[in-house]
């Protein structure tokens, strides 16, 4: 499911550039795995952190990516061809087979970059990921954050998450092929004619039973400083002082947009909402600090909190929101001086 429909011809225009590049880089990482280990290790002698190791690090994640991406693009075209597009078996069954290879695919990402980065996790309140159905409203911290919801909400779970994404994920040849495949939404985030993306959004909730649940990031961008002080001019520019206010005071956060989350409490009456915090992975948000080890040795704290729906107010929905984003953000700081107080006294 898609916000609009886009024109096959754009589609596969797309995919003939990215699936036959993410085959070839797949290969080409494996194939020359001893040449570009050699190279990151030599790197890091010269650089004077052979214990460390970040660029060899780096360069082992690139590869497992482009290793999962491979495979994951081989595995869909043999989905595609046993069940002949779908249409053998039933379109239940296809869909899934797609998010059975989902869950590998975000969970050998997710375990295999835990072990490579030597990150220590902690989390608290899994739990209350059951039962099923929920809107999952998450934090938006790096490019990594999309695999948190699968490892610590979905995989365990078995359960279909309805993922609202940014169109540009699209060039990302998995989530092209498979992501479609599923009852995703890839919105455009600016531009005219939003109603539309806020409508497919919308339809993400429809149907939701125990097997299922949706997942928003209402932040819609990573935080930084310069997008955190201009969020907060916009809403006063707009008459929002109340939220102006509170997202004021945010340091971790950025204040969260709340047409899509509103839309989905809108359709989706009597539904929970859990809300996915975490802190860790700051470290992936830009390349410079990804490149030079921000990630390594790391401590990834995760938190899951659920509202009933019985507890989220008819009125003034957008300013409970805002609280909600509020307490996050000071859950952040402590599990941040809580970590820094951990590896001093180490």
């Amino acid at each position: 499911m898609t916000a609009r429909v886009e024109p096959a011809l754009a589609t596969w225009a797309r995919r003939a550039v990215t699936v036959p590049a993410a085959l070839a880089l797949g290969a080409a990482a494996i194939a020359l795995a001893p040449a570009w280990a050699a190279a990151g290790l030599a790197w890091d002698l010269l650089a004077g952190e052979a214990r460390k190791r970040p660029r060899t690090r780096a360069l082992a994640f690139f590869a497992l990516y482009l290793a999962c991406e491979a495979a994951g693009l081989l595995a869909a075209a043999a989905l595609w061809v046993a069940t002949l597009g779908g249409r053998l078996g039933g379109t239940r069954r296809f869909v899934e087979a797609n998010a059975a290879l989902q869950r590998l695919w975000s969970g050998a990402l997710f375990h295999g970059s835990r072990r490579l980065f030597s990150m220590a996790v902690s989390a608290e309140g899994l739990d209350l990921a059951s039962p099923a159905p929920f809107l999952l409203f998450a934090r938006h911290a790096s490019v990594a954050d999309a695999v948190l919801a699968a490892a610590f909400v979905a995989n365990p779970r078995r359960l279909l998450l309805r993922y609202v994404l940014k169109r540009e994920l699209l060039f990302d040849p998995c989530l092209d092929v498979v992501g479609q495949r599923l009852p995703n939404a890839f919105v455009r985030r600016s531009g005219p004619g939003l109603d539309s993306e806020v409508a497919a959004v919308a339809a993400l909730a429809e149907g939701l039973d125990a097997r299922s649940g949706v997942l928003i990031y209402p932040e819609g961008k990573r935080f930084s400083e310069a997008r955190r002080g201009a969020a907060v001019a916009s809403l006063a520019e707009k008459g929002e002082a109340p939220l102006a206010r509170i997202a004021g005071t945010f340091r971790n956060v950025l204040p969260p947009k709340v047409r899509g989350p509103m839309a989905l409490l809108d359709a989706a009456p009597g539904v929970d909402v859990l809300l996915l915090e975490h802190t860790g992975f700051e470290g992936a948000a830009t390349f410079p600090e990804f490149w030079h080890g921000a990630l390594v040795g790391g401590a990834l704290h995760v938190r899951l909190r659920r509202f009933a729906a019985s507890e989220i107010p008819s009125e003034g929905r957008d300013l409970w929101l805002f609280e909600r984003w509020a307490e996050m953000d000071r859950w952040i700081a402590d599990a941040r001086g809580a970590g820094a107080e951990g590896r001093e006294s180490a």
